[in-house]
């Protein structure tokens, strides 16, 4: 997510860092200031690594550490200012225990909490309970034009 004002961008689970990404960054002439991660599965910052030894971002995560890389440790619901946006936050647990979604203006990473078209995946019966109280108080709540960007599949809003 790039902010043109300011220069800076942030990037949310970063799965891989390509040449595609990197030369998006570049052309852009970006300063990458932060990496978001909603949640702790290696397919949803694998290229963590080497974005941290090229920009070196802060990182915000609900671990303390991932990889070796220690971040800004985000609990609960909060927000933050991050590549001159301000960043909500909500802890949506569920498909894992430290799921976050982040909120940028009238866009929500919702990270596997959401899969396109349909509720993200959880181990069981409790899980699933425990996501939808979430997401009803902390997202169904909002207009039905915000952008959702699921942890899979296309983008989508949440009137659709």
């Amino acid at each position: 997510v790039g902010n043109e004002s300011t220069g800076e961008a942030l990037i949310v689970d970063p799965g891989m860092m390509d040449r595609e990404l990197l030369e998006h960054i570049e052309r852009n002439r970006f300063r990458i200031d932060a990496v978001l991660i909603t949640h702790n599965h290696a397919s949803h910052h694998k290229g963590l690594e080497t974005i941290q030894r090229v920009y070196s971002p802060r990182v915000y995560a609900a671990d303390a550490e991932l990889k070796g890389i220690r971040t800004v440790l985000l609990q609960g619901d909060g927000s933050f200012a991050a590549a001159g946006f301000a960043v909500r936050y909500h802890a949506v647990p569920g498909h894992s225990p430290d799921s976050l979604m982040f909120q940028i203006e009238k866009v929500v990473f919702t990270g596997d909490s959401l899969s396109a078209g349909r509720l993200g995946v959880t181990n069981n019966a409790y899980g699933k309970r425990i996501l939808l109280a979430h997401l009803k108080n902390k997202l169904l709540n909002q207009d039905d034009d915000v952008i959702l960007m699921p942890g899979h599949g296309p983008p989508s809003t949440l009137g659709a």
